[in-house]
């Protein structure tokens, strides 16, 4: 089996009725490979190659989400039995799907995402809460791709960039308006946003997306001023009606760490969960161990050991 990279910013893994493989979120992420492997049929993995600070090498890594390969072989290829010589790799970090098996052997059980299939996952205290914001005038407006109005999209980027500044997230999340404008150009998109009585401006909003038989939260955020009512509650509730309309089951993702507040505040909105793997693959071992013992100390379980 080989491998090889074809320079074609995605296009060979792209598919339109996924969204994560669809040419939006491809072209929005900034892909610009898809890692071409030898199988019974071919796997097509879309990646971001990037030069590795002060060295020759360069390595991969899927976009965000949950891209995987278009299908999940059964049995996976293994990677020890691919030749990545003419990748030019030193490794590569793949997301797989969501709820299937992985697209290659010896996968990382990264985590169980939580799934909500139907609205009768949402525990009473839940409901009663997003009864009271509605009470208080709270209301949810879902826009479709391509038919977002520019004062949601604005409004929505408002309040998610008040969540990343809040939560001090990394550089990689505080995405342009461009990114956004990609994103919601999609059909296999949704804007969802919500706004108090008559306030004309949304204060919290999420991006939901169509992929591989899942709803899936994307991206969200609440405005500071808003936090005390958690209208999050009744974004989350509208996403599983959507959901329900599509026929989809939501996935609302996890949490930063398995077990934390992110993580117990979707549970408690689903009923289901579905696992999602990972793989770390060494493509050229003598390389990495070179950079990797030049890194010095790296937390345990951090890939690729020298970008720690």
């Amino acid at each position: 089996m080989k491998a090889r990279l074809v320079e074609d910013g995605g296009l060979a893994a792209s598919d339109s009725e996924q969204f994560f493989r669809s040419p939006a979120f491809l072209e929005a992420e900034g892909v610009t490979h898809t890692l071409a492997i030898e199988w019974e049929a071919e796997l097509h993995l879309p990646v971001i190659v990037r030069p590795i600070p002060s060295s020759e090498h360069c390595d991969a890594i899927s976009p965000y989400g949950y891209p995987g390969a278009a299908e999940s072989p059964e049995p996976p290829p293994d990677p020890g039995g691919i030749d990545w010589s003419e990748t030019g790799l030193v490794s590569a970090f793949i997301r797989d799907r969501v709820g299937d098996h992985p697209s290659l052997a010896g996968a990382t059980l990264r985590s169980h995402v939580h799934v909500a299939d139907g609205p009768g996952g949402i525990r009473k205290r839940l409901r009663e809460q997003i009864r009271r914001n509605e009470r208080r005038g709270w209301h949810v407006e879902v826009s479709p791709g391509g038919q977002v109005p520019d004062r949601g999209r604005a409004a929505f980027e408002r309040a998610y960039a008040e969540t990343m500044t809040r939560t001090e997230a990394a550089e990689r999340y505080f995405f342009p308006s461009e990114y956004f404008e990609r994103l919601l150009d999609s059909d296999r998109s949704w804007l969802l946003v919500a706004a108090r009585g008559e306030e004309a401006e949304a204060l919290a909003g999420a991006i939901a997306v169509a992929s591989d038989g899942y709803l899936h939260y994307f991206l969200g955020g609440t405005a500071d001023r808003a936090l005390a009512d958690s209208p999050m509650k009744n974004l989350f509730a509208a996403m599983i009606e959507l959901g329900g309309e599509r026929g989809l089951p939501v996935s609302l993702g996890g949490g930063v760490r398995p077990g934390d507040s992110l993580d117990a505040f979707k549970r408690g909105f689903t009923n289901a969960q579905a696992p999602w793997h990972t793989h770390e693959l060494v493509c050229d071992p003598a390389a990495y161990e070179k950079l990797a013992a030049a890194a010095g100390t790296v937390p345990e379980g951090f890939f690729p050991a020298y970008r720690a």
